[in-house]
């Protein structure tokens, strides 16, 4: 609507709807026009106009392009309110999808596939088919787009009617835009796919590249998207890439520059010559500078995509550092990643220039970021050994200051500098010491007893000045208190004089009897046990040298590094998290001729998978991670750590469907602890997943080795490879102290699946009512799912091995099993759920055939040789389903040793 449509917002007066249905059936066409905005703008401000629903349609026969969006915009918006209706104007856009006219067939295919109806879509079929063989190209790429949202209806239809097809066979289109719609057509579909969609091959890649020359820049952003989960065949072809999608860093848009430098890093990977990779490193460096001229929102996200960059290659911005230098009107979270960026650039050549801004900045006003500075300048020390001396002369100028917020992050950053620079730098102690008085803040209070109690023997009065901080022990936070324990022990043990030894008695007894801190009541316990029996071997734990510190804050993961730049110009390069980690996709449901799909995650662009089973098994790990609090992130993501997703979400809520299940039998054996007691504060989990008469259950027990009660336990599973959550609410009683429990946990399966590779990693957190929650990890074995329906007749087994390509065949040697006896093999595989099905001799070995299955009726074929009591087994598999194969391998590994 034009500028001057306002009036139509205007409020109307009582029977506002019986007048537009008259208007709506006026003979005067301007009439009825007037009366469709009005509709719009009751629509837009909130009004339920649904009433008018027959009315407006009757509008529709129109030759005005104008009225006819006004009509189509309301039945978007409505259809679904009311589908019976919806069902007449379904002619109007059949006829209009055959218009002469190519704005009007492509609003005509637009609309209705903006319109979520199911009586719908089975209509749209025919016209959309149609559209997609258009002579118009904007016809076209209108369809493509249509295609995808169809999709999101009803998967099933799409590909009955072989409109994927027809989509891959528009990315060789003459027009760039339709290749630009439809490839991002085909992403979106893949991002909801079980199974491989859109494979970009080596001819596809040739004409992506081209169109990218002449398509506008949101197509290019699509294409370059696409591109970036290519995998270039080698080394040659990478530089190819690479030279094509460089014109793209001078582009205007910054979303088209941030998605072309993702492309070249990661072909750069495969780029084996030093003088290209060296050239591409400069190329980069003027686009990224030039992300930070802008407006600073966009400045904020560009920062946090270099802060990735500069991680994985430094050399990049090596020496454009200036660039980074904070300017006074720069808001504070642009502030605060420039600052990051400069500690991660800073090097000896540099670091003269950088002490002078860090400085600078910790006078102004902004006590956030004072601090931060401060702490910069800490870590530039640690970082950079010749510019340690600059660094800590920086900070004792700023002490001189005497600012309160100031003097306290300089102390806490020179006990880290003492940490990582041990006997250097003692000189100033009685400088810091001067400041005593001013400390207020635990951490600045903790650092300072450290250094005290770590050089007392240089310190003549640390007596008296840890004596200073006992006065108000019992009111110190913990992080104070366990502080000046270990420093009072260290003072009594470099000074075993009669005032030190009052000090550690009193200590002691504050921190054993006066304090209700479990673990300032341990470390005491074991002190005086220590003092007590053997001075010596105290003398051994308390003074033992430390190991030196390094500047790892802020540095991620190499695995997550390489996710993160893999999805740079998303907000996963912002957020600094992998996207499922606040993302959730909800997949088609799968066909029934493609089952064997339905476990594997979302899949690469890659030309051809690789078969290459031998080291491919997924490099996950069983481990354990303990509460760490996490400060909220200014953008808006979930407040998670880092290196592990939030897994509870709102545990009262327990979003996974609960299944009752029949009582299982009494779990035996031990269980591998998976969060011991000195992670869990005291409390012991130990776990495993298992089967038992055809269901799975998590067999869990918790020992209490803490002071207390804990109740009210409760669980959660991460998004996981098979969709693993609890069957029902976790049954454990209060455990006393000393007591344990242990219990059989009904799982479900397919409620939460994970995108990604297919792995054996279940990501677990518990809560108690007494203690944080707890994050552990639990490596589980495929055979676990192998189901009782596994067996298969030989004819069975003979035609589905044949069924199945060569291609499909994989083999794994374990050379150091050795299978002692058939027949015992045989029971123990079958136990299982690995079942025989036939045996034959090939030259003085042993060739077992044998089948299994997982759930969704996904078979795995087995073939086994081996010569008895001799090492050395071979297995060779076919399975329709190539991403579970060294899962499978890792699995049989195990069953047959």
């Amino acid at each position: 609507m034009s500028g001057h449509d306002s009036k139509y917002f205007s409020t109307t007066k009582k029977g506002e709807i019986p007048e537009l249905k008259d208007e709506l059936n006026s003979q005067y066409k301007d009439k009825r026009k007037d009366a469709v905005k009005k509709v719009i703008a009751a629509m837009t401000v909130g009004k339920d106009v649904s009433s008018l629903f027959t009315d407006v349609v009757n509008c529709m026969q129109t030759e005005n392009l104008e009225l006819k969006k006004l009509v189509y915009l309301y039945l978007i918006n409505y259809a679904k309110s009311q589908p019976d209706l919806a069902i007449l104007a379904v002619n109007t856009f059949v006829k209009d999808s055959q218009d002469s006219n190519p704005l009007i067939r492509a609003l005509a295919v637009r609309t209705m596939g903006c319109i979520r109806v199911d009586k719908i879509t089975e209509y749209l079929c025919d016209p959309l088919q149609r559209c997609l063989k258009d002579d118009d190209p904007y016809v076209r790429k209108t369809a493509a787009i249509c295609v995808a949202k169809l999709y999101d209806i009803n998967a099933e239809l799409v590909e009955d009617r072989g409109f994927l097809e027809a989509l891959k066979d528009l990315i060789s289109d003459n027009n760039p835009m339709v290749v630009a719609n439809a490839v991002a057509a085909l992403a979106e579909i893949q991002d909801s796919s079980f199974r491989p969609i859109f494979e970009i091959t080596s001819h596809t890649l040739s004409k992506l590249l081209t169109a990218l020359n002449e398509c506008t820049e949101w197509g290019q952003v699509f294409i370059l998207d696409s591109l970036s989960r290519y995998k270039a065949a080698d080394a040659r072809e990478a530089e190819n890439i690479v030279e094509r999608v460089t014109p793209r860093l001078q582009h205007a848009n910054c979303a088209v520059v941030l998605s072309a430098v993702k492309i070249i890093l990661l072909q750069m990977e495969l780029i084996t010559s030093t003088d290209v990779v060296r050239n591409l490193c400069k190329k980069m460096a003027p686009p990224l500078v030039t992300l930070l001229s802008a407006e600073p929102e966009i400045q904020y996200v560009a920062l946090r995509n270099i802060n990735l960059i500069v991680q994985k290659r430094p050399t990049i911005l090596a020496h454009e550092i200036k660039v980074f230098f904070c300017k006074y009107n720069d808001p504070i979270y642009v502030k605060m990643e420039k600052l990051e960026i400069m500690i991660k650039l800073a090097s000896d050549r540099n670091i003269d220039q950088v002490l002078l801004e860090f400085k600078e900045y910790a006078t102004e006003v902004d006590v956030d970021f004072v601090r931060k500075a401060v702490r910069a300048i800490g870590r530039c020390a640690i970082k950079l050994e010749r510019a340690a001396e600059r660094c800590i002369s920086v900070l004792l100028e700023l002490i001189k200051i005497k600012v309160n917020y100031v003097v306290q992050e300089a102390i806490i950053v020179i006990k880290d500098i003492f940490r990582r620079y041990p006997n250097t730098y003692e000189s100033i102690i009685a400088m810091l010491c001067e400041s005593l008085d001013t400390l207020d803040e635990p951490e600045a209070k903790a650092s300072m007893i450290w250094i005290i109690g770590e050089y007392a023997e240089r310190i003549d009065n640390a007596d008296e000045l840890l004596e200073s901080f006992l006065e108000t022990f019992p009111e110190e936070p913990a992080l104070v208190q366990l502080q000046l324990l270990t420093a009072t022990v260290k003072l009594f043990l470099k000074k075993p004089t009669e005032g030190p030894q009052q000090m550690i008695q009193a200590v002691l007894n504050n921190a054993t009897v006066e304090t209700d801190n479990p673990d300032l009541r341990d470390r005491a316990y074991i002190y005086w046990r220590l003092l007590s029996t053997d001075p010596e071997a105290a003398k051994d734990v308390v003074l033992a040298e430390k190991p030196v510190i390094s500047d790892d804050s802020n540095q991620l993961d190499s695995s997550l590094l390489d996710e993160l730049l893999a999805n740079i110009s998303t907000l996963s390069s912002v957020y600094h998290k992998p996207p499922e980690a606040f993302v959730s996709r909800v997949k088609a449901a799968p066909r029934a001729d493609d089952e064997e799909f339905a476990d594997t995650a979302e899949t690469g662009y890659s030309e051809s998978p690789s078969q290459g089973v031998d080291g491919a098994s997924p490099s996950s790990s069983a481990g354990t991670s303990s509460h760490v609090p996490v400060k909220q992130p200014a953008a808006a993501s979930p407040a998670a750590p880092a290196s592990m997703p939030d897994l509870l979400g709102d545990l009262m809520g327990m979003d996974n469907a609960i299944v009752p299940v029949d009582e299982p039998t009494a779990p035996t054996g031990p269980l591998p602890a998976l969060l011991p007691s000195t992670t869990g504060q005291g409390l012991q989990i130990s776990a495993q997943l298992a089967r038992r008469d055809g269901q799975i259950f998590y067999d869990i027990s918790f020992e209490n080795g803490t002071q207390g009660v804990l109740d009210g336990f409760m669980i959660q599973f991460n998004k996981n490879t098979f969709g693993l959550a609890a069957g029902e609410p976790l049954q454990v009683p209060p455990l006393q102290p000393g007591a344990s429990a242990r219990t059989l946990l009904p799982m479900v399966m397919f409620q939460n699946v994970s995108p990604g590779a297919p792995n054996l990693l279940l990501q677990v957190a518990v809560k108690n009512n007494q203690q944080p929650v707890w994050y552990f990890s639990d490596k589980f074995s495929l055979h676990v799912f192998f189901g009782e329906d596994g067996r298969m007749e030989r004819t069975s087994f003979l035609e589905a091995w044949k069924s199945l390509p060569d291609d499909n065949e994989f083999t794994k040697e374990y050379p150091s099993s050795v299978i002692s006896s058939i027949d015992a093999t045989i029971e123990r595989l079958a136990a299982s759920n690995v079942f025989f099905i036939a045996k034959r001799r090939n030259a003085n070995m042993d060739v077992l055939y044998m089948s299994a299955k997982i759930p969704r009726g996904i078979p795995f074929l087995i073939e086994l040789t081996a010569a008895v009591g001799v090492p050395g087994v071979k297995c060779a598999v076919k399975t329709p389903n190539r991403e579970m194969v060294p899962l499978f391998f890792e699995a049989m590994e195990a069953l047959i040793k």
